[in-house]
């Protein structure tokens, strides 16, 4: 069973402009995995970009949005082996989230040169 769905759209103008203007904004929002992995990238405004969307999606299908106890941070997306984006959690977000029991998390990206998505699946735990 299904116990949300969250979908987010982002302008990679938007997340380039914030990184660029706004000390400290990287690290607020992004693992440092997720910042060593974006930053070897050619396109790296569009991997964060669509980073960003996937964790906005993510707080979009628990229901209530940012809640106490969740940091933008410790909600990490990375890429399997065969490559394939994939949801953790660090820190007290991890706890958190743990707290919710929730099922299986998928999670998908894409993006663009203007644009970046992600949607995210959250099953309810067995």
């Amino acid at each position: 069973m299904i116990l949300g769905i969250g979908t987010d759209l982002i302008e990679v103008e938007r997340v380039a402009e914030k990184m660029e203007k706004k000390a400290g904004f990287r690290e607020l929002v992004f693992s440092p995995a997720e910042i060593i992995y974006c930053e070897a990238k050619a396109s790296k405004y569009e991997h964060y970009a669509a980073r960003f969307a996937a964790k906005e999606a993510f707080l979009k299908a628990i229901g209530t949005g940012w809640r106490s106890g969740t940091a933008f941070n410790e909600i990490e997306i990375y890429n399997d082996a065969e490559g394939k984006p994939e949801l953790r959690f660090l820190g007290t977000t991890a706890d958190t989230v743990a707290a919710m029991k929730t099922g299986k998390i998928f999670v998908s990206l894409s993006h663009l040169r203007s644009m970046a998505c992600a949607m995210v699946i959250i099953e309810a735990a067995h």
